[in-house]
């Protein structure tokens, strides 16, 4: 029954599986990963590595930027036929680095049907504004178009919000929120919530993600942000649950609970903990050390310069 369970999540997330590949000298390898019911593209990936250059996340190592494939055939995805056997039809390449240095390329992958709306968006500033650099949105093709006619200023919306405060933003109801600017479109799409995280690189450039999400094919049950700032955790290294927000019933985190919230998490403690004492996104895909009915997560460093500055945790 547990296994039936799990299928029917898998089935229903927007985001269906999500990967690490770590730097080992000009070759990344296999970091671990959440495959949901893709067994089979689980055990391709685990026999495979990549130069720079190749493959998604070798082109987003190369390239240094975020990735978007909404087709796999084609493409420079070397897996694309495991991909789609196991049902897989886009990819995200998100690296990560510390100031020059990668750190990792997590990947997420999605399931294409008429039924999935959501949206994973990378925007890029040009000439003082932001614009869509690339996106995928399943079956939100109003939303979609929508996304490529607008432009961000510092400040503005979800995606200028992050760009002026550099920090990971959650935005909800975004259907009928002001500070959305698409929100019209959000709202008739299904879209409530929003994620957005910077995305520093070695080139300088502002790129910002965000993550549209729909109640009924969630990105993502649930979304946390962890500060992990000296100035605002002090110099003993933890981090500090200070937003969250959760697509089931129910409250976000047990009230009695109060040392992970008020006193944070340090190093190896938990999914958190293991970011903070590797400064390596981490993967679960068995339940371990989860909050109750929650089976996978992928928690993310974003980093200020070499120093690890917050984590945003998504339970798939």
């Amino acid at each position: 029954m547990q296994e039936s369970n799990q299928a029917i999540a898998d089935d229903r997330s927007f985001i269906r599986a999500a990967e690490l590949w770590l730097p080992e000298g000009e070759t990344l390898k296999p970091g671990g990963g959440h495959y949901g019911n893709a067994g089979g593209f689980a055990d391709v990936t685990a026999r495979t590595a990549f130069a720079k250059g190749e493959g998604l996340p070798g082109k987003a190592w190369e390239q240094r930027r975020a990735l978007v494939l909404d087709r796999f055939n084609g493409s420079c995805f070397i897996r694309h036929e495991a991909a789609e056997t196991a049902g897989l039809t886009c990819a995200v390449a998100l690296p990560i680095f510390a100031d020059q240095v990668l750190k990792a390329i997590l990947v997420v992958f999605c399931g294409g049907d008429a039924d999935h709306v959501g949206a994973i968006e990378v925007w890029e500033e040009r000439d003082g504004l932001l614009h869509l650099d690339d996106g995928y949105y399943g079956a939100s093709t109003d939303f979609a178009q929508a996304s490529k006619d607008v432009t961000f200023a510092r400040g503005q919306g979800l995606p200028g919000g992050v760009w002026s405060a550099r920090t990971p933003i959650l935005m909800r109801d975004i259907g009928a929120s002001q500070g959305f600017v698409r929100s019209d479109s959000a709202g008739r799409t299904g879209l409530k919530t929003g994620l957005g995280i910077p995305l520093p690189s070695p080139d300088g450039k502002v790129r910002v993600a965000t993550f549209l999400s729909a109640p009924n094919t969630p990105l993502a049950s649930r979304f946390e942000i962890w500060d992990a700032r000296e100035e605002r955790v002090g110099s003993q290294r933890r981090a500090v649950r200070i937003d969250g927000i959760c697509e089931r019933e129910g409250p976000l985190w047990p009230k009695l609970n109060p040392p992970i919230d008020i006193l944070g998490v340090h190093p190896w403690q938990g999914p958190i903990g293991q970011v903070l004492g590797t400064g390596l996104p981490h993967v679960v895909g068995n339940g371990v050390a989860l909050p109750a009915g929650y089976r996978s997560m992928v928690a993310v460093p974003i980093y200020r310069g070499e120093t690890l500055a917050f984590i945003t945790a998504w339970y798939l």
